[in-house]
Formats: C-alpha cells, sequence, structure tokens
C-alpha cells in the first residue's frame, strides 16, 4: 500500500505556485540527457517516472521525519522498486532538494559504510524537531523565508512585505496552507510564542501596523549569513525535477 493516497492535481504544474515550484522548473535538458531514447514521448515518460518515484520517497523521507527515526539507502531502493534503481542517484536527488526547500529537512549520511541517513532541519533551527501531531509537516523551510525576509528589509520587515513575499509563494494570511496550516496564526503567534520572530506594532503608526523581526531563539539557533547563504543557494535555480513538486503536493494531507 502508498504511503499516501494520490490525489489528482488539477493545476498545471508551470503555473503553480508553491513554496519550491519556482524552484524545480527549468531542469527538464538535464533530465532529457538521462532519457534512454531521444524521442519527445519516451523523455516525457522516463521523466514522469522519476518524478513519481521521487515523490513517494519524499511521502517516506517525511513520514520517517515524523516519527524521528534514520533510513538507509537500502530502505529508500525498497520505495524506489527494483525497475529504477539504476535512476537512485537522480530520484535521491530530487526527493532530497524537495525536503529542503518545500519543509526545511536535509537529509544527511551520517555512515558512508552501509549509506545510512538522519533527517534534521536545516541551519540548526530546532522549530520542526519534533513534530506537534501526527499529522503536522515541517514548516521549517516556511520560517526560513520568513527569517530572510526580515534580513532583506534591514532586520525589520513591514507585515505587508511580508505576506506580498509568501503570496509569491502560495501562502496567503487566513487561506489555510496543504502544508503550513493557517499562515497567520503561524507567523504571528506560534513562533512568536516559540521565540523566532517578533511581532510588534509599528511605533506611532495610526491606523496600527505591524512589523516582524528576528526573536532571541533565531539569533541563538542560526547566523544571518547562514540564513542568507542558504537563501541564495535557493535561488540559484533547480537542481531536481520540474514535476516533482507537483507530485508531492498531490498527496492526501499535503
Amino acid at each position: 500500500m502508498s504511503l499516501w493516497k494520490l490525489e489528482e492535481d488539477l493545476q498545471d504544474p508551470k503555473e503553480a505556485q508553491g513554496p519550491v515550484d519556482a524552484q524545480l522548473y527549468g531542469a527538464e535538458e538535464g533530465e532529457e540527457a538521462l532519457s534512454p531514447s531521444s524521442s519527445p514521448s519516451s523523455t516525457s515518460s522516463f521523466s514522469s517516472t522519476l518524478h513519481r518515484k521521487a515523490a513517494d520517497l519524499v511521502a517516506f523521507l517525511v513520514l520517517k521525519y515524523r516519527t524521528q527515526q534514520p533510513t538507509s539507502q537500502a530502505e529508500m531502493l525498497e520505495v524506489v522498486g527494483k525497475d529504477d534503481q539504476d535512476a537512485f542517484p537522480v530520484i535521491f536527488g530530487q526527493a532530497s532538494e524537495c525536503m529542503q526547500l518545500v519543509f526545511g529537512v536535509d537529509v544527511k549520511e551520517v555512515d558512508p559504510s552501509d549509506h545510512s541517513y538522519v533527517l534534521v532541519t536545516v541551519l540548526g533551527l530546532t522549530c520542526g524537531g519534533m513534530p506537534s501531531g501526527e499529522q503536522s509537516m515541517p514548516k521549517t523551510g516556511l520560517l526560513v523565508v520568513l527569517l530572510g525576509v526580515i534580513l532583506l528589509e534591514g532586520d525589520c520587515a513591514p507585515e505587508e512585505k511580508v505576506w506580498e513575499t509568501l503570496g509569491v509563494m502560495g501562502v496567503y494570511a487566513g487561506k489555510e496552507h496543504v502544508i503550513y496550516g493557517e499562515p497567520r496564526e503561524l507567523l504571528t503567534n506560534v513562533w512568536v510564542q516559540e521565540g523566532y520572530v517578533e511581532y510588534r506594532q509599528v511605533p506611532g503608526s495610526d491606523p496600527a501596523r505591524y512589523e516582524f523581526l528576528w526573536g532571541p531563539r533565531a539569533y541563538a539557533e542560526t547566523s544571518k549569513f547562514q540564513v542568507l547563504e542558504y537563501l541564495l543557494r535557493v535561488s540559484r535555480g533547480p537542481q531536481g525535477s520540474p514535476g516533482l513538486s507537483k507530485e508531492c503536493r498531490a498527496r492526501e494531507g499535503w
């Protein structure tokens, strides 16, 4: 039985605005070089298979992260299946990038001799260290983006600028998100209480306007340099698959 029930995604993947859609598009030429045939139909079929297998692997890795369990290459090869094991390096690369960009989780090898891996939040952040519930999803990726927006706005980001930036990712205040839940609650309550951000009224503003700043926990767990370096790496463009994020987000509960 599949770890997740695949549900139909009617959105054109090239118009998607999810957190990593823009990062995962544009890799088609690289994938064509891996295709066993030069015909468009065989290339499309080959790429679709890679997307599907990578999405299956992401679902498996999210489950491992939720349960705080390590994994191994042998386990991941079982998810990929015997027919596609030759393409495992490509599939694993796509899945690892999806984990990092969407969920803010790194897949780190801890023992090269047996190819064992652990799943940890990026940049040393601990907000996603233990999921709060069985159905919760890692949200560190969104937190890193928020911290980055604050830095790029001179260490103090107006609330309207934050929502403008997150809107490009398909994240809107008051609108339930398949991965991040209700974003306003997350940004202005949960992460404020956890100490990652400060949310305060702009002094002297009438009507009241609000702004975001880094909180003490963000300063304690990471650094401005690390966050900016991470965002620069993300902005350099896709290393993964253009259809992977569609597959990832078309899973029940995502």
